[in-house]
């Protein structure tokens, strides 16, 4: 039987024991966007693009502009009218072209919908997405937040600071995440871009250049995981969501299964572990302020009487 899956989801969904449930999942999965999406994203102010660089690295990059800087030309092409922000390899990745994914959220009625295809620098500056898979996902770890145009003018931008490793600053930043993005794909095959949200903390930092967070219950198709599986080049986007800067960090990131390991985590199914290879923090990317309104009632608590456990950064 024909499938949409590749290699790599097949074998995570197998291993997890969610091949029925990913084979009707699956059958939401479009090529197309239709008429209720094309509305969705024209009214939407952000959008995360995954790429991938002239080295391999994948990169999760924030594009934001007034509603309606997305559109459909057609039900197969999506046009964006934003330009990356300086420093961001997203700039590169464009003028390569090739695969790309996006998701495109909005976090106060906590809809996301997910675009993969292919991505073309036109020269106007101008970009589209030609897209291959179009499907919605549930709202489950969506922090609600309502945007809004930051006041005064915009601040003239520091350039885009980049090393081998987070700083101490930026590992308080993601200590307090409650919400990231991730950019990952298949070898020779399609990008994908999706969400990951959780209650502050719920990723670690384990060291300067190692980061590890739980896996939790989600739409059961494992693209983010079939495409670790076959492939670990992966890129995160942190968003900085009262002051609009945003943190990108590229390297490797490995499935845990190991249950004891996971059980240091509340809700946790398997943990992801990942490598550092590179981050850039750029300031201002977006000129939008999200103030929080509630956390995703998904969101795993610890149960009464029990904390997490500090999870080991060897052995």
């Amino acid at each position: 039987m024909a499938t949409i899956y590749h290699p790599g989801e097949l074998s995570v969904q197998t291993r997890a024991g969610r091949r029925d449930m990913a084979d009707r999942v699956g059958k939401s999965i479009r090529a197309a966007v239709p008429p209720p999406a094309q509305e969705f994203l024209r009214r939407q102010p952000l959008a995360i693009i995954g790429t991938v660089d002239s080295d391999g690295r994948h990169w999760a990059s924030l594009l934001s502009g007034h509603p309606g800087f997305m559109h459909t030309v057609d039900e197969q092409t999506v046009r964006i009218t934003a330009r990356p922000t300086p420093g961001d390899p997203l700039a590169d990745n464009l003028a390569i072209g090739g695969h790309a994914g996006m998701i495109v959220i909005d976090f106060a009625t906590r809809h996301r919908m997910r675009l993969n295809g292919n991505i073309q620098l036109q020269p106007d500056g101008t970009i589209l997405l030609h897209v291959r898979q179009v499907y919605a996902n549930c709202p489950k770890y969506i922090q609600a937040r309502q945007w809004q145009i930051a006041a005064g003018p915009s601040p003239q931008k520091p350039p885009a600071l980049r090393a081998a490793g987070i700083s101490e600053g930026q590992e308080n930043w993601i200590h307090g995440a409650d919400t990231f993005f991730v950019a990952s794909s298949y070898p020779d095959g399609d990008a994908d871009a999706s969400h990951r949200g959780g209650n502050p903390g719920f990723v670690r930092v384990v060291n300067r250049s190692r980061l590890v967070w739980p896996d939790y219950s989600g739409n059961m198709m494992f693209q983010t995981l079939g495409n670790i599986a076959a492939n670990p080049r992966i890129g995160l986007l942190f968003m900085d969501f009262e002051n609009g800067g945003t943190l990108q960090l590229t390297g490797q990131a490995y499935i845990n299964w190991d249950p004891d390991r996971s059980a240091a985590f509340s809700g946790a199914e398997r943990l992801i572990e990942f490598d550092i290879e590179e981050a850039v923090e750029i300031i201002g990317t977006s000129p939008f302020r999200w103030r929080f309104l509630e956390s995703s009632p998904f969101n795993p608590t610890r149960r009464e009487g029990k904390t997490d456990q500090r999870f080991p950064s060897e052995g």
